[in-house]
């Protein structure tokens, strides 16, 4: 007898697929098919769902009020659906779960017009346009943050909070106690920035440092992510500091990175916020700004409210500030503890186990 499919349809950067995957991993282990439905993003993509085992919808992303972008939007959109109700017929899943973002509309649209059973998973402490699009068209919504729908009754109703499903190699490196550091001993701090952060991490970062004791500078391990563009300016400066400092434009390893640090500085992306309450490491969190729901700077205040973080909103994060921010925590490594004890409260590591008991409750397995 064929095991029962799930359908997991998510877009094609990590924030989305590597809840995708992690959750296919524990499905999977129950006996389970899956498949992943996603954009065109995954050709790239050769983690689990690699060897054939996506298909690919169109859609698009609605971006400003331009009469023409919403109309091609829409055509795609349109397109896409029609397509995911073929897809529906072809492979008569026994659930749909959704992860996010405008790749996941289709699919979820027609799931919803197929009667088949759908759930969303949102990662951040604010639901994301699409998912707001779709909450009400599906069985259940998988919530990572708590209060999410404080000021929505109606969907709070079938909202279950699961925390985000994590990697192995996360739930690896969350196993790494947090070593509280001794008042002299070498103290090591994390920056990254993401794709859309790092720019500023290397703007205002190594003027901070610069900033810092020179009694600071030779207790400082420093590892920077640094876009190439920014790599020789920031080497300069660390460089005539003579800091111990690991700069590269990516690490492949950042959970094992983020397990050996101290002190992290960061942006507070969805993944992000999981991963340090996963670990519970202390951080100093520069939201994102500009975006319309202001995703970032909810998340961030999950993680300061569990008195794990200090959140710093971009117009205020300056060298001075951050500067002395270290200085502080650096002079009460006692400080620190206790961050990463409140940091810890927000992780959960059964994430991808919570997850998967609701889909096969959803689907009726």
């Amino acid at each position: 007898m064929t095991q029962p499919l799930i359908l997991l349809a998510a877009g094609g950067t990590g924030g989305h697929l590597f809840p995708a995957e992690a959750l296919g991993v524990v499905l999977q282990q129950r006996g389970l098919r899956i498949r992943l439905v996603t954009d065109s993003r995954a050709i790239r993509y050769s983690g689990l769902f690699a060897e054939g085992g996506f298909d690919v919808l169109p859609s698009e992303t609605i971006r400003g009020n331009s009469p023409l972008s919403l109309l091609r939007a829409t055509a795609l959109l349109s397109i896409g659906t029609l397509k995911g109700l073929a897809l529906m017929q072809r492979l008569k899943p026994a659930a749909v779960v959704g992860f996010g973002g405008y790749p996941t509309l289709p699919p979820l649209a027609a799931a919803y017009l197929s009667r088949v059973p759908s759930v969303i998973h949102d990662s951040n402490a604010v639901l994301g346009r699409a998912n707001r699009l779709l909450a009400s068209r599906v069985n259940a919504i998988a919530t990572s943050l708590p209060g999410v729908f404080d000021r929505d009754p109606g969907l709070a109703a079938k909202a279950t909070l699961t925390g985000t499903p994590l990697r192995p190699a996360v739930l690896a490196a969350a196993n790494v106690p947090y070593a509280v550091p001794d008042v002299g001993d070498t103290l090591r701090l994390l920056v990254v920035g993401g794709s859309q952060g790092a720019r500023i991490m290397a703007d205002i970062v190594p003027d901070a440092i610069e900033r810092l004791e020179p009694a600071l500078w030779r207790r400082l391990k420093l590892v920077q992510q640094v876009r190439d563009e920014d790599l020789a300016r920031v080497r300069a400066v660390y460089d005539r500091l003579k800091i111990d400092v690991e700069l590269a434009p990516f690490f492949t390893d950042l959970p094992q990175r983020l397990a050996a640090s101290h002190l992290v500085v960061s942006r507070s992306g969805a993944g992000t916020v999981a991963e340090l309450g996963a670990l519970g490491r202390p951080s100093i969190l520069v939201p994102l700004p500009g975006s319309i729901d202001q995703d970032q700077f909810a998340n961030a205040g999950v993680l300061m409210q569990a008195g794990g973080a200090i959140r710093i909103p971009q117009a205020e994060f300056k060298p001075d500030r951050l500067a002395s921010e270290i200085s502080a925590l650096a002079a009460e490594p006692a400080r620190l503890g206790a961050m990463a004890a409140g940091a810890k409260t927000v992780g959960r590591l059964d994430a991808a186990e919570r997850l998967a008991d609701l889909v096969m409750k959803v689907a009726g397995l």
